[in-house]
């Protein structure tokens, strides 16, 4: 059912999509569907909670443990941008429709993205006040850093010439650059393969 609901929202969006149309999809009457949900801001709230928590799990994940901080930044740009890469419809319904979540639980969502995006931002901080990374607004570079890598769920799909985990491995290298100031992770310039989109 969530699946279903899923892929009708990142279709159609969360106010072009009825109840009537998850149903469909599912091959089930409408009445059958409420045996199994409450509503359909219910299916919404459970999406998009699920992958914000999922996003910031890959996070807590992918830092825990590793001393060097451009190492924490690279493997936090690598799961997030994979994560865009791999699950575009998720990415689609949460960054469209976060703002048709009613309260309580937007709140609690927004607080969600919130500490991701400040866990970005303070390895940021860490590398510059290190001075491994450049001296600038880290604000600046770990949004520039985030929807960077959103942007990979509007043009990503099977079938490009390069995996989602090449993806990955690219945006990952370009957030090192933008927090170093153009050096690359291992000093090469990787300019002349990135991908594009098509």
């Amino acid at each position: 059912m969530l699946d279903a609901a899923l892929t009708v929202f990142a279709e159609r969006g969360y106010h072009g999509t009825s109840v009537k149309e998850i149903a469909l999809l599912l091959k089930i009457r409408t009445p059958s569907l409420y045996n199994h949900m409450t509503s359909k801001q219910g299916l919404l709230e459970e999406i998009i909670g699920s992958t914000s928590r999922g996003v910031w799990a890959d996070f807590q994940a992918a830092v825990d443990g590793k001393d060097d901080v451009s190492t924490r930044l690279h493997d936090a740009v690598y799961v997030y941008a994979l994560r865009h890469a791999t699950r575009r419809r998720e990415a689609v319904v949460v960054n469209r429709d976060i703002s048709s979540i009613e309260e309580p639980a937007r709140t609690d969502i927004l607080d969600l993205r919130r500490r991701h995006e400040h866990g970005v931002r303070a390895l940021v901080q860490e590398g510059i006040d290190a001075g491994v990374f450049m001296d600038q607004p880290a604000s600046l570079v770990s949004f520039a850093i985030l929807e960077m890598c959103v942007s990979i769920a509007r043009w990503f799909h099977p079938g490009l010439a390069f995996t989602a985990e090449d993806v990955a491995e690219h945006y990952s290298r370009y957030a090192l650059r933008i927090a170093r100031g153009e050096q690359d992770v291992d000093g090469s310039d990787v300019s002349g393969s990135a991908p594009a989109p098509s």
